[in-house]
């Protein structure tokens, strides 16, 4: 048999199994009517499959997912904000159109101000020339306000200066106009007004950030806790939290701006349920502090005439460190480093001031009504003339080692119609209260502040039950003040 032959029976063979396999029911009805919507098992688990693997390459790959979330566009609120009117000035580039406000800072001088700026020293020297100009501009404070009027150019500075504005005092400012070798002045009167005020509040944590809260200044501040309440109030342990102040001021605005606060006219401060007052007032032409019926708040003598000094040697007899032998020792000794300020022990006039035997540089001082104090052994005295009238507080020298001395320190004596006594336990003598016509004025002038001060401690106090006892002495002052 041929090739011819073979192919012929290979081809017939294929026919059949062709034909054998058409004839099978399932694959035969699919190949030849198609799919008629039921699946074999063989088929449901090979779709299964191919499910599982499509879900899985989409969950590798994000690209592949077809629910891929893109993110949502931020909501965006646009809102049209009017701007202000562009002056013509500006828009013609006239004079005016370049206002320049400078604050002075420490160390500032006009002079680094203009060579800051980029002016010339003959545009400086011509301002100083003008009358009130040296004056005002000569000393500038820090914190001072300057505008300069000037061509814009890079940076803001550099041309020829037009203009210049300053506060000649509280109520007038200057302007100055500079045309050329032209210089004009215009004085702008800037009307204040003065109001008096009750700040009040709690000490907290810090009665210093507290009372600064409300408004009070630091020289504020200093008044409540070194001339008004230094002998009733220990400030470091006395005070709590809880406590409150209330302080009448006068204070100046301008312009709707607080231009200064004046001194403490008046004070409460009330720790726990004692309430401790003190009002400003001029005797003799000094103000002084007092309470609601005339006592001033100030004691006549302070103790230690020199602070944070180390007691030495008490009053009374002893042996004499230089000479040897026993001897009555008049005053009492503070030892302390050379150079530390000693201070009047109270208000007085200068009888001596210089050397004085054994003391070596001394001070004597006569307080009035027979009370007089000495101060030995300064190494320097300040500055004191014999006959001045000082005020407590005001230093008198210095401690030393002159005279009779083994170290530095303060040799301090106290006299009562020119008897010796004990300094520490001497009973000290009472400042003198007001009287009289004095005692008529202080009340009519203090009315106002008692009146001011009982309405802000009634409110204070009326939601925690009866007021302190101190609060109705408060209404009775002024009360007497009327019948006087």
């Amino acid at each position: 048999m041929g090739k011819s032959g073979l192919g012929a029976q290979r081809r017939e063979r294929l026919k059949a199994l062709r034909e054998a396999a058409l004839h099978r029911p399932v694959l035969a009805r699919h190949l030849s009517d198609g799919f008629n919507g039921r699946w074999s098992r063989r088929q449901w688990a090979q779709a299964s499959l191919m499910a599982t693997m499509v879900m899985l390459v989409a969950a590798i790959v994000p690209g592949f997912s077809p629910t891929q979330s893109t993110p949502a566009p931020t909501p965006r609120l646009s809102m049209a904000l009017p701007l202000p009117s562009l002056p013509l000035a500006r828009r013609h580039g006239q004079a005016g159109d370049s206002w320049q406000l400078v604050r002075v800072e420490r160390g500032q001088t006009l002079a680094s101000l203009f060579k800051q700026l980029g002016l010339s020293p003959n545009t400086l020297h011509r301002v100083m020339q003008q009358p009130g100009a040296r004056e005002s501009l000569t000393r500038l404070r820090p914190g001072t306000e300057l505008a300069f009027d000037m061509p814009v150019g890079e940076g803001g500075t550099g041309g020829e200066l037009r203009g210049l504005r300053f506060d000649r005092d509280t109520n007038h400012r200057v302007e100055m106009s500079l045309d050329g070798d032209r210089i004009q002045q215009k004085l702008i009167e800037r009307p204040t007004d003065t109001r008096t005020v009750v700040l009040s509040g709690k000490v907290g944590r810090s009665l210093f950030r507290s009372a600064r809260k409300v408004g009070l200044t630091a020289a504020n501040i200093n008044t409540l806790t070194d001339d008004i309440f230094k002998y009733d109030i220990d400030f470091n342990d006395d005070v709590a939290a809880s406590d409150r102040f209330s302080v009448v001021v006068e204070q100046t605005w301008r312009e709707g701006e607080l231009i200064s606060t004046g001194p403490v006219l008046a004070a409460t401060f009330t720790t726990g349920k004692t309430l401790h007052t003190g009002f400003r007032f001029l005797r003799e032409g000094k103000a002084e502090y007092f309470t609601g019926d005339g006592r001033p708040l100030k004691k006549s003598f302070i103790r230690m005439p020199i602070p944070y000094a180390r007691l030495t040697s008490g009053f009374g007899a002893r042996r004499h460190p230089v000479l040897g032998r026993m001897r009555m020792h008049k005053g009492v000794d503070y030892a302390a480093g050379t150079g530390t300020p000693i201070m009047a022990a109270g208000d007085a006039r200068v009888v001596s001031a210089g050397w004085q035997g054994g003391y070596g540089n001394a001070v004597v001082l006569d307080h009035g009504r027979g009370y007089t104090t000495l101060y030995g052994h300064m190494s320097r005295i300040g500055k004191i003339k014999r006959g001045q009238r000082i005020a407590q507080g005001t230093v008198i020298g210095y401690v030393g080692s002159t005279g009779m001395s083994t170290g530095p320190h303060l040799h301090y004596e106290f006299r009562i119609n020119g008897v010796h006594r004990n300094p520490l336990s001497i009973t000290m003598p009472p400042p003198e209260p007001l009287r009289g016509p004095a005692l008529a004025q202080f009340r009519q002038q203090t009315a106002v502040a008692l009146t001011r001060i009982q309405k802000v401690e009634n409110i204070i106090y009326a939601d925690a039950g009866p007021a302190p006892k101190q609060v109705a002495s408060i209404a009775a002052a002024k009360k007497n003040g009327r019948k006087g």
